[in-house]
């Protein structure tokens, strides 16, 4: 039921709008934060040499800070800005789908999850392998593990009549 939840138009505009919000507000107060994104959706320009692309994770976190965060551009449904990378702070600029957010972190707290997955032509399996890895991105915080609803798994006794 998740996936076509969160697989619906409905429920994409609604998370892509609270993302650009959320973003927006975070410019305007000039608030450092943290995107964690699903890059395989991420254009690099210039692309990264291979040594650098084959470190970064499926699911990267990039502090938007100092000149990150002056660089940072959000369009219609994409956003932007300039990193660093590697040791030599091989420069290029990231442009990604605003659903490839899967988190927006300030100081290690989550201010949004996003479960939607960018616009795309899928199938019903990578609607179930992005919503799979979204809600991995979302456990490997310990702290956000108290979101997660747990079922209770206990065996409850028969309840006679007159108990």
């Amino acid at each position: 039921m998740i996936v076509e939840l969160v697989g619906k138009p409905e429920f994409e505009n609604m998370m892509e709008s609270h993302i650009k919000e959320i973003l927006g507000f975070l410019l305007d107060t000039n608030t450092p934060f943290g995107l964690l994104t699903n890059i395989e959706y991420a254009d690099f320009n210039p692309q990264l040499p291979t040594e650098l692309s084959d470190k970064l994770q499926k699911i990267t976190l990039f502090m938007i800070a100092g000149y990150t965060f002056e660089s940072f551009k959000i369009d219609a449904d994409s956003l932007s800005f300039e990193a660093g990378f590697g040791p030599h702070n091989f420069g290029s600029i990231i442009s990604m789908p605003i659903l490839s957010v899967l988190q927006i972190v300030v100081e290690e707290t989550p201010l949004l999850i996003n479960l939607a997955l960018p616009r795309k032509e899928r199938t019903e399996k990578e609607e179930s392998v992005g919503v799979k890895s979204s809600l991995e991105a979302l456990l490997n915080n310990p702290e956000n593990r108290r979101f997660v609803k747990k079922s209770d798994k206990r065996v409850k006794p028969d309840r006679q009549k007159g108990d």
